[in-house]
C-alpha cells in the first residue's frame, strides 16, 4: 500500500492508495498514469475556532475526506501522469486519517456478527 497527497491540474488535492500505470519492458517501463483506489478530495478549513471559556482565538484548522467520483461503482480509478502536478508523502495525522475512515471502513464490523435468533419462548 502507498498512500501519497497530490495536487491536480484542476487545483484538486487528493488522497489516494496508488500504484503505477506503466507501458513497456523492465528495463524500458514508462508511466503513463496512476490507479487510485478510494481516492479523496482533501478540503481544510480554517474556522478561527473561538474558546469561550478562555475569550481567544486557537490557531488550526479542520480535515474533511471526500470520496472523489462518489456515484462510481469502481473502486479503482486510473487517470493519467499528466493531470498530476505533483506528488508527496502526507503527515502521518492525514494519512492514519485516510487508513482508517476509508480504507478501513466496514472491515472491523464483519466478525463479530452472527445470525441467531433470540428465542421467542413459543
Amino acid at each position: 500500500m502507498t498512500i501519497k497527497l497530490m495536487i491536480l491540474k484542476s487545483g484538486e488535492e487528493m488522497i489516494s492508495d496508488i500504484s503505477e500505470m506503466a507501458v513497456g519492458e523492465e528495463d524500458e517501463q514508462k508511466v503513463i498514469g496512476y490507479f487510485l483506489r478510494r481516492p479523496c478530495l482533501v478540503k481544510m478549513k480554517n474556522p478561527g475556532l473561538i474558546d469561550k471559556k478562555e475569550a481567544k482565538v486557537k490557531a488550526g484548522f479542520e480535515v474533511s475526506l471526500i470520496p472523489w467520483i462518489a456515484l462510481s461503482k469502481e473502486e479503482v480509478i486510473p487517470i493519467p501522469s499528466d493531470w498530476l502536478v505533483t506528488m508527496v508523502t502526507p503527515v502521518e495525522q492525514l494519512e492514519k486519517m485516510y487508513i482508517e475512515d476509508v480504507l478501513s471502513y466496514g472491515q472491523d464490523d464483519q466478525s463479530d456478527s452472527t445470525d441467531e435468533q433470540p428465542d421467542s419462548g413459543e
